[in-house]
């Protein structure tokens, strides 16, 4: 008696997912619980388990996408093999493709074949370039064909002599063309990237978004993370990154300016009172945002862990759905990759998004005399239809402010 393993409900709001890799073979013998496959969502990856040993019948390819509650495979009943022996139909399978092997080879024999004399397409070109007749050519591929080594070999007949005549123009030069490879693939979008695609259209598309920007000296940060990044990671067991101070600089100004963490539902704004992050990471199958959840209330050790526990899961595509969704204000951080500035688009449904980006020593005036100071460009897009001019440059204005005295993020001034 076979069971069937169907697509599990994964999430209220996800309705399809993509068989991305199979973890075993049709045929194999898997014990009850065991990985088999791993299934993609447009918001994570997850592993299907089998809920039953046996023998795996394989019903869904890789790249199918099914419908929740669809067939991915059977499991039949079947004892565990006592060695690594081959499939028993493997000889039959053999023996039945013995004779169009033999056919093919007696083809190959054939003397009279439709490929002799025929050039493949890159030896037709050369010869068209040499003006040689392919019929001319004696080929060396297979039943008579004409190889590219064939027509680089050949030489143009010499043509006798003609009576003297009008003398011919010179022919038009001819550009030599140029060895490389120009070889095309082609990858079906997998269901994340087909969601985020969407997703990001939609917001282009239906908000009222803008982008301001400024600039922070970094200096007074760098100078605090040399000071006390040892002492931190021996009492803490983490390092200390600019992402927190970030974060926390953030979540001091998202309680002032209230309406930047808000969003719109329906004909409503909604306001909330804590600070739920959405921190983007990079992963293998792309951009993620998993979220840290009260944010606000973490001081920097906390943050520091929780961003390392959620980027260590985005690597490995272990990322749950909840830990992905209900953030309330994103930070990306384009400036890992290089970035020097740029207009990040907004996560919806939130309503701004902070991007950060590289660190490059410039001159700025300070107390009147010009200085050289580690800079970076920050910028806050956001929905115009909730945030306002003030309400936008004031937050980011008070970012800038928190960043660049980090005591005021420990004193709360």
């Amino acid at each position: 008696m076979s069971l069937e393993i169907k697509v599990p409900t994964v999430g209220e709001s996800i309705t399809e997912v993509t068989l991305s890799q199979w973890l075993k073979q049709d045929g194999d013998y898997v014990e009850m619980d065991e990985n088999i496959a791993e299934l993609e969502s447009d918001k994570a990856t997850f592993e299907l388990p089998a809920e039953k040993a046996g023998i795996l019948r394989i019903i869904a390819q890789e790249g199918d996408t099914l419908e929740i509650g669809a067939v991915v495979c059977t499991i039949e009943e079947g004892a565990a093999p006592a060695g690594g022996s081959a499939p028993a139909a493997a000889p039959a399978a053999e023996a039945s493709n013995a004779a169009p092997v033999a056919a093919a080879a007696a083809k190959d024999e054939d003397p009279d074949s439709y490929a002799a004399g025929t050039a493949s397409p890159a030896a037709a070109k050369i010869l068209r370039e040499k003006g040689i007749d392919p019929s001319t050519i004696k080929g060396t591929g297979k039943e008579g064909r004409i190889t590219k080594e064939d027509a680089e070999k050949a030489q143009p007949v010499a043509k006798a002599a003609a009576p003297a005549a009008k003398p011919a123009a010179a022919p038009a030069a001819t550009v030599a063309p140029v060895a490389g490879s120009r070889n095309e693939r082609r990858e079906k979008l997998s269901s994340l990237r087909k969601t985020i695609a969407k997703r990001l259209v939609a917001v282009k598309n239906e908000t009222a978004m803008l982008t301001t920007f400024n600039e922070v000296n970094m200096q007074p940060i760098m100078d605090l993370r040399a000071k006390y990044k040892d002492t931190f990671k021996e009492k803490f067991g983490i390092g200390l990154g600019f992402m927190s101070f970030f974060t926390k600089a953030v979540t001091t100004a998202l309680a002032e300016w209230p309406a930047v963490n808000a969003r719109i539902e329906d004909n409503e704004i909604v306001y909330s009172d804590f600070a739920d992050v959405s921190i983007a990471v990079s992963a293998p199958k792309g951009l993620v945002v998993p979220v840290i959840r009260n944010a606000d209330a973490m001081s920097l050790e906390q943050i520091e862990k929780a961003i390392a526990a959620l980027a260590g899961k985005a690597r490995d595509n272990k990322l749950t759905i909840d830990e992905m969704t209900g953030g309330t204000f994103t930070i990306t951080n384009g400036g890992v990759f290089g970035s020097m500035m740029s207009t990040p688009i907004i996560n919806a449904p939130q309503s701004a998004i902070l991007g950060m980006h590289n660190i490059i020593q410039r001159p700025i005036a300070e107390n009147g005399q010009v200085v050289i100071r580690p800079m970076m460009y920050i910028a806050l897009s956001y929905d115009h239809r909730i945030i306002d001019g003030r309400e936008s440059v004031s937050f980011l204005v008070r970012v800038k402010q928190l960043l660049e005295d980090p005591a005021r993020l420990l004193l709360g001034v």
